[in-house]
């Protein structure tokens, strides 16, 4: 039975990482049946609905256009509309723009309808074979500013350590984690759930030293072990 869609209501709608079958009954339903869907990207969003034959109305919903479309969408929702929020793959609100229409329909006490889903994190640190028991999620490191202050941070950090990274800065990256956390075990992730989807393991000197041969497109998962693993393999 298709989950009726309350008017009023914001709906967080996770979606793929990048295999189209990835995706929930309940979230196509939602996406069936809301008034309107506010996605990061409307051409990815429109391959998805494309796929599953949805037709609704886009409306973008990025980090340059935000404090526009912020009072928009909640002005939409104040009188009666449902809404969706999509990002370009996974789950709204995890280092994309989705948090700011999350915090202001709070703000604003509108219902939030939060759908389990999709997220590239999770899967990688479950392939990873580092500690699940405590890890933490970083996102994307700052580019510049304040930039060498997290890596500083996160050189005594004992639990695992999640960030995500593009195809332009990975190599820098992982050369700046080895000057700042040391030749630490790593994992690599690749276009996850996807074609060519690849998981990389080793220190992070090795991984470093085989880049000529690796391909390097996509989007990154960088999975580290935590200070205390580190010490324990080396005793």
């Amino acid at each position: 039975m298709a989950e009726e869609i309350i008017h009023g209501r914001l709906y967080v709608v996770p979606t793929p990482i990048g295999n189209l079958d990835d995706i929930t009954l309940r979230a196509l339903n939602v996406l069936k049946g809301v008034d309107i869907i506010a996605a990061e990207d409307t051409r990815t969003t429109k391959i998805l609905l494309d796929h599953y034959g949805i037709e609704k109305p886009l409306l973008s919903f990025y980090s340059h256009n935000e404090q526009v479309r912020v009072p928009q969408i909640i002005q939409r929702l104040k009188n009666g509309d449902s809404v969706a929020i999509v990002s370009d793959a996974g789950t709204p609100g995890i280092s994309d723009p989705a948090y700011s229409i999350i915090a202001a329909s709070i703000e604003n006490e509108i219902t939030i309808v939060p759908l389990p889903g999709p997220t590239a994190f999770v899967p990688a640190l479950i392939a990873s074979g580092f500690s699940t028991h405590e890890f933490v999620f970083e996102g994307f490191l700052p580019h510049k500013k304040g930039r060498r202050t997290k890596l500083e941070r996160l050189k005594g950090e004992e639990r695992t350590i999640i960030l995500y990274e593009s195809v332009h800065r990975i190599e820098k990256t992982l050369r700046e984690l080895m000057e700042y956390l040391g030749d630490r075990d790593v994992m690599v992730a690749r276009e996850l759930t996807k074609k060519f989807e690849e998981l990389i393991r080793g220190k992070i000197s090795t991984i470093l030293a085989s880049f000529d041969s690796l391909i390097i497109k996509g989007e990154f998962v960088i999975v580290i072990s935590g200070k205390a693993a580190t010490v324990n393999e080396e005793e």
